[in-house]
């Protein structure tokens, strides 16, 4: 059987987010990444960074193929970003969510929201 695949949008939006920065709120962006093995993350997309917010809503879209009756595992990581650079190492981490993308069956769908010091909430 052929591989039925189509595109999802995922919009972000949080709320409440931790101020990292000194003077000012965070400047948060938002990074998709997929499970690609034991304990390994492909990243898919970015939104663009919002400025000095704790409530950010981006506009920019993030979008991945979906494998119809196959189960993705979905990280959306959201950091403070203060520099230039594209590596995510010296950014604040401010918290993000796990999922799974699967059939409209699948029974074990599950998500779970992470914080800052990376523990469940």
């Amino acid at each position: 059987m052929a591989d039925c695949v189509s595109k999802v949008e995922l919009t972000v939006s949080c709320s409440n987010l931790l101020d990292k920065d000194v003077g000012s709120k965070s400047d948060p962006l938002c990074v998709l990444l997929q499970s690609s093995g034991a304990d390994k993350w492909m990243e898919l997309g970015r939104t663009e960074r919002l400025k000095n917010t704790s409530d950010p809503s981006f506009s920019q879209r993030l979008r991945l193929d979906y494998h119809f009756e196959t189960v993705q595992n979905l990280k959306l990581g959201v950091y403070d970003i203060d520099n230039s650079t594209s590596d995510l190492g010296d950014d604040d981490y401010l918290g993000g969510v796990e999922s799974r993308l699967a059939s409209g069956g699948d029974q074990g769908q599950q998500s779970h929201c992470f914080g800052a010091g990376g523990q469940k909430t």
